[in-house]
């Protein structure tokens, strides 16, 4: 309520004004909002209704609820219908060698992971990237050895080098301890000193080739886990 106020004019008037200045005093903020009372209430307030409801009508009740739950079912079958059939036709892209021609470095390292899962490897673990050492894919093969893949994602003129394959060698077991190491490559590997220095080394090489076959029948290459 503002306050009244007295004072005297010069000619000895005395006259009475209103301080309209609003108090500084807030009202405590104390208590939930009442936007959240409200929500709860109605909350608590559905969940009458829904057991009187049941109490009073127990086999609609009871429908309702198989309608519910047959609606569930129905769904999660549809979900696992559509994921069942892009796994099938991501599987049947992946057989495709010239499907890696249009992919990225990384994209390939995925490829090649679920080409490993598909032949029977495990723990498969893609971990390329800035400070991978050379280490692309990780897994474990069916006989049991550690395997450390690198990745090479070339057009099918640039081959890949000896010195590719000598840093890959010094990194493989000394620092990832790989047990089955290999290099896999959509293009090719260089004739000569190339592979012979991979037969040295002991370090596999995969080229387009062996891996379109790889990818065709879901099996590595023969030589391959005879290592």
């Amino acid at each position: 309520m503002p306050r009244v106020r007295s004072h005297t004019r010069r000619n000895g008037v005395r006259v009475r004004a209103h301080d309209r200045r609003r108090s500084s005093r807030r009202p405590a903020s104390g208590g939930p909002p009442a936007a959240l009372v409200l929500a709860g209430l109605g909350g608590l307030a559905a969940l009458a209704v829904l057991v009187d409801l049941v109490r009073r009508h127990p086999y609609w009740a009871a429908f309702v609820a198989f309608l519910l739950v047959a609606g569930a079912v129905a769904a999660a079958v549809l979900v696992a219908r559509v994921r069942s059939r892009q796994r099938a036709e991501q599987a049947e892209r992946d057989r495709l060698i010239a499907a890696t021609d249009m992919m990225t470095g990384a994209q390939f390292e995925q490829w090649f992971a679920r080409l490993l899962r598909g032949s029977g490897f495990s723990d498969v673990r893609v971990c390329g990237g800035a400070g991978d050492r050379g280490a692309d894919i990780v897994a474990t093969a069916p006989d049991g050895r550690r395997v450390v893949v690198q990745c090479k994602r070339h057009s099918t003129t640039n081959r890949v080098g000896s010195a590719a394959i000598q840093r890959f060698a010094g990194t493989c077991r000394a620092v990832h301890g790989g047990e089955l190491c290999m290099i896999v490559t959509n293009s090719f590997f260089t004739s000569g000193d190339g592979r012979q220095l991979a037969r040295q080394l002991g370090i596999a090489l995969v080229d387009r080739d062996a891996l379109e076959v790889w990818a065709r029948v879901g099996a590595p290459p023969a030589d391959l886990l005879r290592r």
